[in-house]
């Protein structure tokens, strides 16, 4: 038996403060609809887009657990637009293992990004982003994750405990089955600080100031012979994307 513990709800409209005061949050599934202005119902017509997606190619550690697609866009005087297709990249000081590379990755499908919920929530998101660090023009990568058991363990966090270089990270829950583990933890950057919890409910979301707190989340083992975790990965900077800087 894997303990797991129930992640500290904020509602929506407390949204922004939670996030000046601890520099992290976790929306319910119905708050995150109360946030993007979009029925709960709607978000269902992500979850297809996780099926079939390709295989991370990039691990170091070998592993074939992990599977993604990326893609990039600009927040600008309220306007969300796909910006042309380019490679994922991070410096090694916000990740030790897989830093300094060009990783280049299939972009999100059409269908996704046409989907009811992509732009309101994506936008929305852009109003916190702003809400923290004041109005900005924001360079946002998407990530689609299905981190799986196939070899045994799945790994979300294989670089660690770490920041991702950027101002805003929000991790969706979009699903999780025949799953235990993948527990998420959240520490002070400076401090003693921290919380433990796991995200179970799909549409679950996480916010993190990435220059105020570290996170990771532990590996993944299957129930019986399969499970996986599916999440989308959002990060917001100002300036420009890493490595246009």
């Amino acid at each position: 038996m894997v303990a797991t513990f129930t992640p500290p709800f904020t509602p929506a409209s407390a949204l922004d403060g939670q996030m000046r005061e601890r520099g992290y949050a976790v929306l319910a599934p119905d708050q995150v609809a109360l946030l993007s202005g979009v029925g709960l119902e709607q978000f269902d017509a992500l979850s297809p887009a996780w099926e079939g997606l390709p295989l991370d190619g990039y691990l170091k550690d070998g592993g074939s657990y992990r599977r993604r697609r990326h893609s990039c866009f600009v927040i600008q005087d309220g306007d969300l637009s796909l910006a042309p297709h380019r490679a994922h990249w991070q410096s090694e000081e916000y990740n030790a293992l897989h830093g300094g590379m060009h990783r280049w990755f299939e972009p999100l499908q059409e269908a996704t990004l046409a989907s009811k919920p992509w732009a309101p929530l994506l936008l929305a998101l852009g109003r916190t982003a702003s809400a923290l660090r004041g109005e900005r023009t924001w360079f946002v990568e998407a990530h689609q994750f299905r981190i799986d058991t196939a070899d045994g363990i799945g790994r979300p966090t294989p670089e660690g405990a770490h920041r991702d270089g950027v101002d805003l990270v929000a991790v969706l829950l979009v699903d999780r089955r025949g799953a235990r583990g993948g527990e998420t933890r959240v520490f002070a950057a400076s401090g003693p600080d921290g919380q433990r919890f796991t995200l179970t409910r799909p549409w679950t979301l996480m916010l993190l100031d990435d220059a105020r707190v570290i996170h990771e989340s532990t590996p993944i083992q299957p129930e019986s012979d399969y499970g996986h975790r599916d999440t989308l990965v959002l990060t917001y900077r100002a300036g420009a994307f890493q490595g246009e800087d």
